[in-house]
């Protein structure tokens, strides 16, 4: 984490240095040859531009630092917010300094500056933010920000207690304890340096939190699925509007088709699909034409032990995939399987090419994967565990 922070710390910094100087050099340069290389007119003129550019370094830093260079639309709209405000109050302050009274002339002149000596620089200033700045902070950033390590998240529902079970006994569920859990599951994912956006709440959908199920995301699309259980399928609504924000290309799964994403397991360009319960075939067949146009091979893997696939079977980064016998129907499907001692011991969630997150209720699996040399961040999650939930299905993974 503390890598990840000083990355960005420096990234913001660096870009908004370069933004600074290139808006700084660019103005100064169209003056310079405005006033036909008068050094007298460019000496006159230096300071608008000089308070002007620590402005907009500033605030750059700070907008960086905030999120404007994660995504490039941001950025652009970010760079024209920045151009204007900065110039303003660069303008503001150099009248501060030189003891102008605020009058209705001043501000009449500083409106007149936008079209006038200020142009060139917050001209420069709009431009060079999504461009030059945008790419400095990446080549810096790149470890974290640059591989667009995102998280969709969705917060639990008042009535998460009602939620579907398929497999195990219903259990009381204590709806306080599952709001801090959420916390802290967020908490895990962005301290390992990824982005949390929350889709917006469904407060009647019991089972909304488990947002996994409502999308799958393959490159830069994203598959909007129709859960097999009836009582969800209004869920996937607030994720398309939270992937279309993203800017991924989407596609959709149609009726009759059924296809919930806690079925789905990436493994490189292998796409496991569960058919159970929630899948159907003619969710499996959607969803193989549309990973076959983006390059990727569709396997169908029978589930009727489980809720999901990835409820019995996940894959480490390597692509060895994990799962709990008991409840695996036809583990020799799979390439390389490593069987794990705990049912809550199945499923991870890839946070880096060395480093998984796992829940804690299955301590003999956390450290069978310790000591295959990865780091494992433990999260609790027992009460979304009683609801058949598991760490995969409380987000989608944007990479």
């Amino acid at each position: 984490m503390t890598s990840s922070w000083g990355r960005r710390l420096a990234a913001s910094i660096s870009s908004a240095v370069a933004v600074a100087a290139i808006a700084f050099v660019a103005s100064t340069f169209v003056i310079l040859v405005a006033s036909q290389l008068n050094a007298a007119a460019l000496a006159s003129t230096t300071p608008y531009v000089g308070w002007n550019a620590l402005v907009a370094l500033v605030l750059g830093f700070v907008a960086a630092l905030l999120g404007a260079m994660d995504r490039r639309w941001i950025a652009v709209v970010t760079g024209v917010v920045l151009a204007l405000v900065s110039t303003a109050l660069g303008t503001l302050i150099l009248f501060t300094v030189l003891k102008v009274t605020l009058s209705g002339d001043a501000w009449g002149q500083l409106f007149q500056s936008f079209i006038g000596i200020n142009l060139p620089f917050w001209l420069s200033t709009a431009i060079a933010f999504p461009t030059a700045g945008f790419a400095v902070f990446h080549a810096i950033d790149g470890g974290v920000r640059g591989e667009r390590r995102i998280a969709l998240v969705r917060i639990p529902a008042a009535n998460l207690a009602e939620g579907l079970i398929t497999h195990i006994e219903r259990e009381a569920i204590d709806t306080e304890l599952a709001d801090k859990q959420w916390d802290a599951y967020v908490a895990a994912l962005s301290g390992a340096g990824w982005q949390t956006v929350e889709v917006a709440s469904a407060d009647r959908l019991a089972d909304s939190v488990f947002v996994e199920d409502t999308a799958v995301v393959l490159g830069d699309t994203a598959v909007i699925t129709r859960p097999g259980a009836e009582s969800r399928q209004a869920e996937p609504e607030g994720t398309e509007a939270a992937l279309r924000a993203q800017g991924l290309h989407l596609q959709h799964i149609e009726a009759p088709g059924t296809l919930e994403g806690g079925d789905v397991l990436k493994v490189g360009s292998t796409v496991y699909v569960g058919r159970g319960g929630r899948t159907n075939a003619e969710g499996v067949r959607q969803l193989r034409a549309i990973a076959q146009q983006l390059g990727y091979t569709v396997v169908a893997v029978p589930v009727t032990k489980a809720l999901h696939l990835k409820t019995a079977v996940t894959a480490l980064p390597d692509g060895t995939v994990i799962g709990y016998e008991p409840i695996v129907d036809e583990p020799r499907l799979f390439e390389r399987f490593l069987p794990v001692p705990e049912a809550h011991g199945t499923a991870v969630v890839v946070l880096s090419d060395d480093t998984v997150l796992m829940s804690s209720s299955a301590p003999q699996s956390v450290a069978l994967v310790e000591s295959l040399g990865y780091t494992v961040i433990q999260v609790d999650i027992s009460e979304f565990e009683k609801l058949e939930g598991c760490v995969t299905c409380l987000s989608i993974r944007i990479r």
